[in-house]
């Protein structure tokens, strides 16, 4: 179902700053956007099969080693204990247990195969979870389907990453060919007041043709355009598809230390998508 939603966009971007938008100055125009896809995780239970599939496993699979690529020591599982719907929420739950031969359980939800699209206003509602080590993201990745592109070729964009022991900065990026990795084109956002696992903000992208958007309640703290990659520009012809997970370790956070708590739950209380043409 296709619904009219009303959303406050800044006329003005302040570049690369905190500021936020919408003072005096800087008039704000209400423009009306089509949701074109959504999950309002308003029924309890497992996640909607006709909106997500899972990923399972340690990735050993497609990598050839544990660890999805990233050194990620967590085991990806469709159980209650790891993913569900309640009250609301989508939780996605991080734990210390030991589980198919890895240490922690958790889970990464997709689109794949059920919802993909190019261009948009991506956005999520969500209280991120705190801890060394834990590595929850919001993000897109390019379709793969047809086995002949791979990663970085495909593209990636991350709406949202955190390192969950730094509970008030969160980091927007994009893969590409020749900047992917440690080579992303990133930017990060801090917050001057409050943490981001202690209450929920919204997390999300203006994507067109010539740029990408990063936006956290609102405030537009960054975009990148095609004069910004050290490579080709490969968010226009591919369609891209939404991941939601929490990894535990890797390389962007480091491993869990002792005084890491567990469980550690990610909630999120929506994802939509916005049509930009309208």
């Amino acid at each position: 179902m296709k619904t009219s939603i009303k959303i406050l966009l800044c006329l003005s971007f302040l570049a690369l700053t905190l500021s936020g938008c919408g003072t005096e100055n800087e008039p704000e125009e209400e423009i009306n956007r089509e949701i074109i896809w959504q999950d309002e995780f308003d029924v309890n239970g497992s996640v909607d099969s006709d909106r997500w599939i899972f990923d399972i496993g340690t990735g050993e699979e497609i990598f050839g080693q544990p660890g999805w690529g990233n050194n990620e020591q967590q085991y990806y599982t469709d159980r209650p204990e790891n993913v569900r719907v309640e009250d609301g929420m989508l939780q996605i739950t991080a734990r210390e247990e030991s589980f198919e031969g890895s240490s922690y359980t958790s889970a990464k939800i997709l689109t794949r195969g059920t919802f993909e699209r190019t261009f948009g206003r991506f956005e999520a509602r969500i209280q991120l979870p705190f801890g060394q080590g834990i590595w929850p993201a919001f993000w897109l990745l390019g379709d793969d389907s047809n086995g002949t592109e791979i990663w970085p070729q495909i593209g990636e964009i991350d709406i949202m990453e955190y390192r969950g022991q730094e509970p008030t900065v969160i980091h927007g990026s994009v893969h590409g060919p020749g900047y992917s990795a440690g080579n992303a084109v990133t930017s990060r956002y801090t917050l001057t007041n409050g943490r981001f696992d202690t209450e929920f903000h919204v997390f999300a992208i203006e994507w067109g043709p010539d740029f990408i958007r990063y936006y956290v309640d609102d405030t537009l703290y960054n975009e990148i355009t095609p004069d910004d990659v050290n490579g080709e520009w490969v968010f226009n012809d591919n369609t891209f598809y939404i991941i939601l997970n929490v990894a535990v370790g890797g390389t962007f956070v480091g491993p869990p230390s002792s005084l890491t708590p567990f469980p550690q739950t990610m909630m999120v209380d929506y994802v939509r998508v916005y049509d930009l043409e309208n």
